[in-house]
């Protein structure tokens, strides 16, 4: 039917997934190793859902390649603290059900793809790629994520690519979103939305 939901687009972190406390935990780690005393605290009142290189930059690491070289030990820590991550488990499950009517889901997210690959890996939920065995909590159809688009949240490429790879319209689209900068994001994609706020 024209105008029916076609595709749900879903942010990863703080929306999917309850990361919060695996990434403050993992960028805390990291930055203790380079001798800074961010706290979990700090981390998640000041830049939760935050490009990583943005991050560092406003935390007032100017070095750009020690930002890499973080970014880098971030993504190499993070899986040890994936006991704390935690799927939505009601957003999951009512995704999967779409898929099975014939809908589409995407992840689209600012997050570094190499973090959300290993995240989704550790709920068991798998790409469009990845073999039946190792996704056994189910499948998104598509991955967007940091490098892939120039411009992030809260500009809406992220989201109209998405889109266009779909071949759908904002109309046929619903996104579910935590942040201030993904809601804004999404609002201007021209695509109806739904705030998740995780307890």
């Amino acid at each position: 039917m024209e105008g029916s939901v076609r595709l749900i687009l879903l942010d990863f972190d703080g929306t999917l997934a309850d990361t919060r406390r695996a990434n403050a935990r993992a960028y805390v780690a990291t930055l203790r190793e380079a001798g800074c005393q961010l706290t979990e605290e700090e981390y998640l009142a000041r830049y939760f859902g935050v490009r990583c290189d943005e991050f560092l930059t406003a935390y007032g690491i100017a070095d750009p390649g020690l930002r890499e070289r973080l970014r880098l030990r971030k993504i190499e820590r993070y899986p040890e603290f994936f006991d704390t991550v935690e799927l939505n488990r009601p957003l999951w499950e009512f995704c999967c059900q779409f898929r099975q009517q014939g809908g589409r889901v995407w992840i689209v997210s600012t997050g570094s793809r190499a973090n959300i690959d290993n995240a989704m890996a550790h709920l068991g939920i798998g790409g469009p790629q990845t073999p039946d065995a190792l996704c056994p909590a189910g499948r998104v159809d598509g991955i967007l994520a940091g490098p892939d688009i120039a411009r992030p949240k809260p500009a809406p490429d992220c989201f109209l690519e998405a889109m266009r790879r779909e071949g759908v319209s904002p109309r046929e689209t619903l996104i579910f979103e935590d942040s201030a900068v993904g809601l804004e994001a999404a609002r201007a994609s021209g695509a109806a939305y739904i705030k998740v706020t995780l307890a």
